[in-house]
């Protein structure tokens, strides 16, 4: 296939800044935010709290890469957390609580990682 200069061009230019050290701490932003939003939906879970873990969840998938590592990264600090919970038995916080955090996550994650536009049809 031959793609014209300016569009090869444009490809190396593309490839260079998806690696570069900007781009690397975007994505570390980005994975401690999910991190975050895992710790707090693995709380909810273990709480019975269905309806923020379903906000969380909608959280997830509006703003998270669609990668492993974004993947793998959620459900592995979900599953800790979750099971933090019941070991320890805090008391659960109250529905309030965590729907202000996942208030305040979900404006960290739109600045950090802001949904991708609907794919054309």
């Amino acid at each position: 296939m031959k793609f014209p200069m300016s569009s090869l061009a444009a490809l190396c230019l593309t490839s260079l800044a998806l690696h570069s050290p900007a781009h690397a701490a975007d994505v570390e932003l980005g994975l401690t935010l999910v991190t975050e939003l895992a710790q707090v939906n693995g709380v909810a879970l273990a709480c019975q709290d269905m309806t923020s873990a379903a906000k969380a969840k909608k959280l997830m998938l509006a703003h998270a890469p669609k990668t492993p590592r974004f993947g793998a990264a959620y459900e592995e600090a979900t599953n800790a957390s979750y099971l933090n919970q019941l070991r320890t038995a805090p008391a659960c916080p109250d529905t309030a609580t965590v729907n202000g955090k996942l208030d305040a996550l979900g404006k960290r994650l739109q600045d950090a990682l802001p949904p991708a536009p609907p794919a054309a049809q």
